[in-house]
């Protein structure tokens, strides 16, 4: 096994910024956010090249999850005991190890340190660890499965959000 450093304390490189204020389980499709650069540590410059792409990975902390709420077995999804248990590796659920969520949405504008992006799961206030340009080389190679409650979780997921 590899030796790691034992402790990795990642600095944020900026911030959401969207409506969404708490956590929801569903309907984000049609969510704007504006990811907001951290200007003490950055220029324009950091952003350059990226409005040539049309859609952005972002990886971002799910801040809002206390230490006691991380999950490192297994469990059933969203807590519906319909369908299987699995580990917390086997699903995408914000609970997990490191509170590390990763999302690939529609890039609309970047202006200056801000960036307006369009299905980014993700409430105000969130840091943002990473930004990267999604590249199709990078998608999935091959035939991709995966089990039929998994298809059932994501189907609200992507939805608009209701009207006020």
């Amino acid at each position: 096994m590899v030796e790691m450093e034992s402790s990795f304390h990642p600095t944020p490189v900026g911030t959401v910024r969207s409506h969404i204020t708490d956590p929801v389980d569903d309907n984000w499709g049609g969510v704007l956010s504006h990811i907001e650069l951290d200007p003490a540590r950055y220029t324009p410059d950091a952003l350059l090249g990226l409005g040539d792409f049309s859609h952005v990975e972002f990886v971002f902390l799910f801040h809002r999850v206390p230490e006691n709420r991380i999950e490192t077995g297994a469990r059933h999804p969203r807590n519906r005991a319909d369908w299987p248990k699995v580990g917390i590796f086997a699903q995408r659920g914000k609970n997990r190890p490191n509170r590390i969520g990763v999302t690939i949405c529609r890039l609309l504008s970047v202006n200056g340190l801000s960036l307006q992006v369009e299905g980014l799961d993700a409430i105000d206030g969130t840091p943002v660890l990473d930004i990267k340009p999604h590249m199709r080389e990078f998608e999935a190679r091959g035939e991709v499965r995966q089990p039929g409650w998994a298809g059932q979780l994501m189907a609200g997921y992507w939805t608009e959000p209701p009207a006020n």
